[in-house]
């Protein structure tokens, strides 16, 4: 082992703390000293005969007055070289010697003396240290190059060949480190552990060093080309100045690149170049000079080959529309065979262009685009998701999205655009949405376009025929832009509430799919899954701070909203998350649990009633089933006799189709008498009066008819209807039971009001299957097709009625047959 030659070992010398500094051995640094101790050490340690000290750091530099245990009890032993004495300091050249560990303070006073050992380096020569040695050579090199600040001399002294100690001391000595990693390579005797530390902070350093310099070459190459453009652009200045041309050619120029860069059709850029070169001839002063400006800055603004990539995933898709939007299983359905059509499509494409087939002609085929197979209307009422399960389908393709309302457009121009001959003439709605979107595929919504209205200035609802026909939307002409843009690429889909006020040659260019209201029990999940956490997010609370029980939901979602979709729903949640936050604010709790009990207290008494099943059998009372968009209910016909002279008295705002099925229900009782046993003259003793409560809202639909028959019946024969069974079906004079709608929506109210058993047309059957398991199971269901098998099951004591025939129509005798309609 090579051991470097030191001084004696165990020498008592003087101490001296030096602040935040290390002195390595073999090197040369200088040093001021200030402090009293610090000068009487350096002052003895002159006077003595090798002028030795020894140099430590101190564990905290902001300490003045250190003591032993402040101080690193590895240092230096270092030779004063040169000492200059100023006032009231002391410049010293020292050059280190060796390692020394400090073993004792033999006095602190007039200064730290102590006792030190040598530390000897562990050092063996070896091919790894000598390439550690080369590799920390190169990396200072590297350094310096990439403007290290280093003394000259020092740099030389390390370029000479050193050996592995001394030069990891040299090297250690100019390193960008802090002074505790100073220290640490002092401490470590290991030559190769100490040359590896050292390798490590060299090659970091020169990693800043290479990110400074790339920094400031970034920096000078944009201040160079800045200083270039501006004296560029001011002699063009000049040049045009002394030309009168300074801003005309310019401008001229950029619309010439934009058009180029646009890659617009053939026939669009022959159009563009055209009005450009009647800009260049105009004067900047002529009026329609700005006109062709903003037209031709339309035209090279427009994505005419610019496009989305689609990633029609049908599993992402799926996965999309279920954490958007709770429930509307159809719904999803007919929307994930629409995107598997397009995938399809887009498939296909893709393989016919890769072809690259030649025909006969020696010509290319032309190429196939994906384009949109059909325009999906969604149709439904308020706030069911019709607008934002569009997004969800933009964002499953991953497409741009763009919405545009057509409620309340009255102006044909509001579609196509006004033409340029006008002032201030702009594109249409559509054009704009695709300026928008920046792409010329994107997902297009046209909202309420049941609300496009009609009046002089034309029919917006006939302009939106060529945009929404799959079949010539390829050349869609603008009034503005007089070329045609492609938008069979575009994926239109458009949402309305009802269909009735949508013309019926755009009808048919639609693909209509239904958006039922939610159930109360969807209502539930979305409130409970989304609304509560989207509030409590809104209103900066917590999830621990407002809770609210399931309960309460449900009797918010009862008594407190009545609609087909979420929207009052999440206001009413947004009430109690507001009333909340003034709680927890003002300190008045710090946790809120909403139930029933207290929910009052944040939304006040309930606004609308939810009715249940009566208690009791009744006579003249029925309960039947309603279906409005805010979904299903049950409701109560009842039936009053009375002294009179056959009048009928209808009451509870019974709209057109309600009054006559029960002037058809009353005629089928009059016609089957004799079963009823009924006298042939009992209608003209009577009046009758039937009324259906909560006369405020407006009732109509012919589905109550059955009920108000056999609340009839039961008034006239004074046989009660049980309490527990609900109905619904359409009667006909003869009997008949005919199908209706809103099965699903009026079985769930029914069942939500304790209803047990449920009569509804046979052929309404196939409608159960779109119920929840929980709610057939707890009901039973009776399919009727006559008024004789609803009266058996709904009647305490059923009716002696035999089975009877159905009456036939008699026949038409030859002298009336040309007088009927065909």
């Amino acid at each position: 082992m090579n051991v470097t030659p030191t001084n004696p070992k165990d020498k008592i010398l003087p101490i001296v703390p030096i602040r935040d500094g290390v002195v390595f051995p073999n090197t040369e640094i200088v040093l001021t000293f200030g402090r009293p101790k610090s000068l009487s050490a350096i002052e003895a340690a002159n006077l003595s005969t090798d002028r030795l000290v020894i140099l430590t750091m101190q564990k905290n530099p902001h300490v003045h007055e250190p003591h032993p245990h402040d101080l690193y009890s590895i240092g230096t032993i270092a030779r004063i070289e040169r000492l200059l004495k100023t006032d009231g300091e002391i410049n010293a050249l020292v050059r280190g010697i060796a390692r020394v560990d400090i073993v004792s303070y033999e006095s602190t006073e007039p200064y730290f003396l102590g006792k030190v050992s040598e530390v000897v380096d562990e050092y063996t020569a070896s091919d790894e240290i000598t390439a550690l040695s080369n590799h920390l050579t190169t990396e200072l090199k590297r350094a310096v190059n990439l403007g290290k600040s280093i003394d000259f001399l020092s740099f030389m002294n390390i370029m000479s060949g050193l050996g592995a100690p001394e030069l990891s001391n040299h090297i250690a000595s100019v390193l960008d480190i802090k002074p505790q990693e100073k220290q640490l390579l002092l401490e470590t005797r290991n030559v190769r552990d100490r040359l590896t530390r050292i390798s490590d902070f060299l090659s970091h350093e020169v990693k800043i060093l290479e990110i400074e310099k790339k920094i400031a070459s970034k920096t000078q190459e944009k201040f160079d080309k800045s200083v270039r453009e501006t004296v560029l652009r001011e002699r063009l200045k000049t040049i045009e100045k002394e030309l009168g041309e300074e801003n005309e050619n310019r401008e001229i120029r950029e619309l010439q690149d934009k058009i180029k860069r646009a890659r617009m059709p053939k026939e669009v850029e022959e159009k563009a170049l055209k009005e450009l070169g009647k800009l260049a001839q105009m004067s900047a002063y002529n009026p329609e000079a700005s006109y062709l400006r903003n037209y031709l800055d339309w035209l090279v603004d427009l994505p005419w080959s610019v496009q989305t990539e689609s990633r029609v995933d049908i599993g992402e898709a799926a996965k999309i529309l279920d954490q958007d939007h709770f429930g509307l299983k159809k719904m999803k359905e007919r929307i994930l065979e629409y995107l598997a059509v397009l995938r399809l499509k887009q498939t296909k494409a893709a393989s016919d262009d890769a072809k690259k087939e030649i025909n006969g002609n020696g010509k290319s085929k032309p190429k196939v685009k994906a384009t949109v197979p059909t325009i999906l209307c969604f149709v439904g009422p308020p706030g069911v998701g019709k607008t934002s399960i569009g997004k969800s389908i933009a964002r499953a393709l991953g497409r741009k999205f763009v919405k545009i309302s057509l409620g309340g457009i009255r102006d044909e121009a509001e579609i196509r655009g006004h033409r340029r001959t006008y002032v201030g003439a702009l594109p249409g709605r559509i054009i704009q949405g695709i300026k928008q979107a920046g792409t010329k595929n994107p997902v297009f919504m046209l909202d309420e376009i049941d609300k496009v209205g009609t009046d002089f200035r034309g029919d917006p609802s006939a302009a939106l025929l060529e945009a929404l026909d799959p079949e010539q939307n390829h050349s869609f002409s603008d009034h503005y832009l007089e070329v045609p843009f492609d938008l069979s690429e575009v994926m239109f889909i458009t949402t309305c509430n009802v269909l009735d006020t949508i013309p019926p040659a755009l009808r048919d260019r639609l693909e209509i799919i239904h958006f039922p209201g939610y159930t109360e029990d969807e209502k539930f999940h979305i409130a409970r899954d989304f609304l509560v956490k989207k509030q409590l997010e809104a209103h900066g609370l917590e999830t621990d701070q407002v809770t609210i029980s399931e309960r309460a939901l449900h009797q918010i979602i009862r008594k407190y909203t009545r609609e087909a979709g979420v929207r009052s729903l999440e206001r009413e949640i947004a009430t109690i998350m507001r009333k909340s936050a003034r709680e927890i604010v003002e300190g008045k709790t710090k946790k809120i649990i909403v139930n029933p009990t207290n929910l009052h207290k944040f939304l006040g008494p309930t606004k609308f009633t939810a009715y249940l099943a009566e208690k009791k059998d009744d006579v003249g009372m029925s309960t039947g089933l309603f279906w409005t968009e805010a979904g299903g209910g049950i409701l109560f016909i009842e039936v009053g006799l009375m002294p009179g002279r056959g009048n009928i008295l209808l009451t509870g705002q019974l709209g057109e189709v309600m009054q006559e099925s029960c002037k058809a229900a009353l005629s089928y009782i009059r016609n089957r008498f004799k079963q009823f046993g009924l006298g042939e003259r009992f209608f003209h003793k009577l009046d009758i009066h039937v009324h259906i409560p909560e006369g405020a809202v407006p009732k109509d639909g012919p589905s109550a008819g059955i009920a108000i028959t056999t609340a009839l019946v039961s008034a006239l024969t004074k046989i009660a209807v049980r309490k527990d069974v609900a109905m619904t079906g359409e009667v006909t004079l003869r009997g008949r039971v005919l199908e209706i709608g809103g099965v699903k929506e009026k079985v769930i109210a029914a069942h939500q009001a304790g209803i047990k058993t449920i009569i509804m047309p046979k052929e309404n059957k196939k409608d159960l299957e779109e119920l929840p398991k929980y709610v057939l199971k707890d009901l039973r269901f009776f399919y009727v097709k006559h008024m004789d098998e609803v009266l058996k099951v709904a009647l305490t004591h059923p009716l002696d009625i035999k089975p009877s025939k159905e009456e036939e129509v008699p026949p038409v005798r030859p002298a009336l047959i040309a007088t009927l309609p065909s």
